[in-house]
């Protein structure tokens, strides 16, 4: 693996969950083609209530999620996933991402915005440093609760 995947990944014992929801077929599949090059397990889901029903059965540390779906949007998704136990780092994906929307996310509470068509590199480099992000938040909160 190039060093430039190796910071874009899980350490090769590890495998990290990421959950892609969107109703293109198109756009899960290049997330499943470009994640496959890293450790990375992709979980797929066409809109919000299946999404939301895998994450009550599995925690993923990172969700990337299309701006707006049939049944919600991204604010959707955000608001019930900041309910569970470990709530997943968001990154919204959308053909129109702008400044306004980038600032949106971020003052909500999402982690990132990624602009389709997706560019690998920037897949890889954002999806790490979610999994980063939750993975520290998570020992921080588990450091907490062990005290």
């Amino acid at each position: 693996m190039s060093g430039r995947l190796e910071r874009s990944a899980p350490s090769p014992e590890k495998t990290a969950g990421v959950l892609a929801v969107s109703s293109s077929p198109a756009d899960r599949g290049r997330l499943r083609e470009i994640l496959s090059q890293a450790n990375w397990k992709l979980h797929e889901a066409s809109d919000c209530s299946e999404a939301l029903a895998m994450l009550r059965d599995q925690s993923v540390p990172v969700l990337l999620c299309e701006r707006d779906h049939a049944d919600g949007n991204w604010e959707d998704l955000l608001n019930a996933t900041a309910r569970l136990p470990a709530p997943p780092k968001l990154i919204v994906f959308s053909r129109l991402a702008d400044d306004s929307l980038w600032a949106m996310v971020l003052n909500l509470g999402g982690f990132d915005l990624l602009i389709t068509p997706f560019e690998a590199e920037e897949v890889l480099r954002v999806t790490f440093a979610a999994w980063s992000r939750w993975e520290y938040d998570f020992a921080a909160n588990s450091a907490r609760l062990s005290d």
